[in-house]
């Protein structure tokens, strides 16, 4: 990317340079891979939301959303600026429709992840981008260029940044995500550079989420919140609401705040450089429903009980090593409900040998309390290696009660952007995930009608993805 250098002769601040690539991003630039793997991550994001949907948190979320709609149930709300529930059709508010299907999306922790922001890209931008395209009835084909621009600026900034901003506690899909979001969004609403600008300082005033959240509901909070977020600030920027040029860069701003005063200049210099993030960074797509830090673990060890034949009473202790820092967000040690088992690697071993399966049903208050999984507890151990962060490893040695012991090593994790699912596999889960969510959905329905988005309006889509409920005139 390249600024105007005839205009002015300071450099650009950060703001700005993100508002020279939004404005300027040609969508024919992606060719059919890159619309392909962003179609992908809808698939996911929404089956996964709708998996969601009966989680307590999804229930109290829907529950507020009733008390801001447009018009809940109502086709007026939608042609009126509202915008819908994925998992029941319901119109309430543009920013509540986001902050609410980004809850949906994330309170299983199901949701993709990109190893850059150390977090979930799409449950931040997804809700947010379908949000203001139904409100406004945008063509669908403007849908996955603002994925890609949000998304990439998501992924140079957590270069920069992301590793020690989430060391030292912030939950990186709500801080850094938040910012990716809104330029997403300032894509898909056309913004000038200056709207878009103020745009990104008024994510600033409103990004926030910390790590101390894992394991609860507020950790989904913090994304739907980010995806509100970034509907707001980009709403509020087109109606010409202003905020600093360097809320990012300045000496008051976010890289001083919020990190450690980095210099973002090269990495945002390279924004829109082949190859995008979105075949650089890539998105990996969760094989179980649990904090990824936790995946090449049960890659391991579920290979291991199905080679070897292993079952919980066999194996006395099992250690788990893994490269540095790969463990920081797995803080339930001892976990006694669903969402904490989500953030236990201890739990994950138990389960994975005892079921030889994590699946959505792991993950009930009463899978976690079975008094044989709460005693083997104890007989996992884990800890980090030292040296470099990536590639990302994990080692698991299983020592059985004869005495025998079984290992193995993982680095390549299938669902990685290296490694990914197929589609087959991707409809397994999704059909997984519809069924539990006790959605009569068809998954390939879901599938084709993504694969199909650049065709249709956006709300033309979600007219073909969710059903109203009946109202009463």
């Amino acid at each position: 990317m390249t600024a105007d250098t005839d205009v002015r002769s300071e450099p650009l601040t950060a703001s700005e340079q993100i508002a020279e690539f939004v404005c300027s991003f040609d969508a024919d630039r992606l060719i059919d891979s890159h619309r392909r793997q962003c179609s992908r991550t809808f698939v996911d994001t929404f089956a996964v939301a709708v998996a969601g949907k009966y989680e307590p948190a999804s229930l109290s979320a829907r529950k507020l959303v009733g008390f801001q709609g447009v018009g809940p149930g109502s086709p007026v709300g939608v042609v009126h600026g509202g915008a819908r529930l994925w998992t029941d059709g319901t119109v309430t508010g543009c920013e509540a429709a986001a902050l609410a299907n980004g809850i949906f999306g994330h309170v299983l922790d199901y949701d993709d992840v990109t190893t850059p922001l150390r977090g979930h890209p799409s449950v931040v931008l997804w809700p947010a981008l379908t949000a203001i395209g139904e409100a406004r009835d945008l063509p669908g084909d403007r849908l996955v260029p603002a994925y890609v621009v949000g998304f990439e600026v998501l992924c140079k900034l957590s270069r920069v940044m992301a590793v020690p901003h989430y060391e030292s506690g912030w939950h990186s899909t709500a801080s850094i995500g938040v910012i990716g979001a809104t330029a997403a969004c300032a894509y898909l609403l056309s913004l000038d550079r200056s709207q878009v600008v103020n745009a990104i300082g008024l994510a600033v005033a409103q990004a926030a989420g910390c790590r101390e959240n894992v394991g609860t509901q507020a950790k989904s909070f913090q994304a739907g919140q980010a995806a509100a977020a970034a509907v707001r600030a980009a709403l509020f920027a087109e109606s010409e609401f202003e905020a600093s040029v360097r809320s990012l860069d300045g000496a008051h701003g976010y890289m001083h705040l919020y990190a450690q005063d980095e210099e973002l200049a090269q990495s945002l210099g390279e924004l829109g450089d082949l190859p995008l993030e979105i075949e650089r960074a890539g998105i990996e797509v969760k094989q179980y429903p649990m904090c990824y830090a936790t995946h090449r673990t049960l890659d391991a060890l579920l290979s291991l009980r199905k080679d070897n034949e292993l079952a919980l009473e066999d194996v006395c202790h099992v250690q788990v090593e893994t490269s540095n820092s790969a463990l920081i967000p797995l803080t339930r040690h001892r976990p006694v409900t669903g969402l904490e088992g989500k953030f236990s690697i201890e739990y994950a071993v138990a389960a994975a040998l005892m079921d030889g399966a994590v699946r959505l049903d792991t993950f009930t208050d009463d899978a976690v309390n079975r008094p044989s999984i709460q005693r083997f507890l104890a007989c996992v151990e884990s800890s980090e290696a030292e040296g470099a962060l990536s590639p990302r490893w994990a080692r698991v040695k299983v020592t059985l009660k004869n005495g025998r012991t079984v290992s193995r090593h993982i680095e390549i994790l299938h669902g990685s952007a290296q490694d990914p699912l197929s589609d087959d596999e991707l409809l397994r889960k999704v059909t997984d995930c519809l069924s539990f969510g006790r959605s009569d959905m068809d998954p390939q329905s879901l599938y084709d009608q993504a694969m199909n988005m650049h065709r249709v309006t956006v709300r033309e889509l979600l007219d073909a993805l969710t059903t109203r409920p009946n109202v009463q005139p």
